[in-house]
C-alpha cells in the first residue's frame, strides 16, 4: 500500500496570468508581483540618483534588472519559507550582534617609560656592590653580611 502525501498541494502557485481574456504571456506568482513591482520602483530611482536620464533604454534596463533581482528573491521563497519568513531571517541577520574584531585603542606611546642614564646592573653584582659600599641603598647598617648568613644555613642544610 502506498501512502501519499499532500504535497502536490503544494506543488500548484498562486499564479496571476492577468486580466480575462487578456492574459499575459508568461507566469508570475503573486509573490513575485508584490516584491517585482516595488523593486521595478527602486531600481528606477537608483537610476536617477546614478544620474541616468529617463528615456526607453534606460527603463528598458531597469525592468531587466528587476526581473533578475525579482528571480533572485523568489528562488528563495517556496510553500515552506513564506516571505514574511524570508523578510524576518534576513532582518534579524542583519541587526545580529557581531564580534568585534578590530582592537581598541589609540597608538601605542613610550611616554610612560622610564628611562635611565645607567644600565642597571644585574643581580649577583648588586650584591656585591651593597657588600662593598655598606649594604642596599638606604638600609642601616646590620652586623654580618648576607653571604655570612647564607653560608650559615647552607653548612646546616649540608650538615642534614
Amino acid at each position: 500500500m502506498r501512502i501519499r502525501t499532500d504535497d502536490e498541494v503544494y506543488r500548484v502557485d498562486a499564479v496571476w496570468l492577468g486580466p480575462p481574456k487578456a492574459t499575459f504571456p508568461w507566469r508570475a506568482r503573486y509573490v513575485a508581483w508584490l516584491i517585482g513591482i516595488p523593486a521595478f520602483f527602486v531600481v528606477l530611482g537608483i537610476e536617477r540618483w546614478a544620474g541616468w536620464g529617463f528615456g526607453f533604454f534606460s527603463t528598458a534596463w531597469a525592468f531587466v534588472a528587476t526581473i533578475v533581482i525579482t528571480r533572485l528573491l523568489t528562488a528563495k521563497i517556496s510553500h515552506e519559507r513564506p516571505l514574511g519568513t524570508v523578510v524576518a531571517m534576513a532582518g534579524r541577520e542583519l541587526n545580529t550582534p557581531r564580534e568585534v574584531t578590530t582592537g581598541t585603542g589609540g597608538a601605542v606611546s613610550a611616554s610612560r617609560v622610564r628611562v635611565r642614564a645607567e644600565r642597571p646592573l644585574p643581580k649577583h653584582k648588586r650584591r656585591r656592590q651593597y657588600q662593598h659600599h655598606g649594604g642596599p641603598p638606604g638600609a642601616a647598617f646590620t652586623q654580618g653580611t648576607p653571604r655570612a648568613r647564607r653560608n650559615r644555613g647552607n653548612a646546616a642544610r649540608a650538615g642534614r
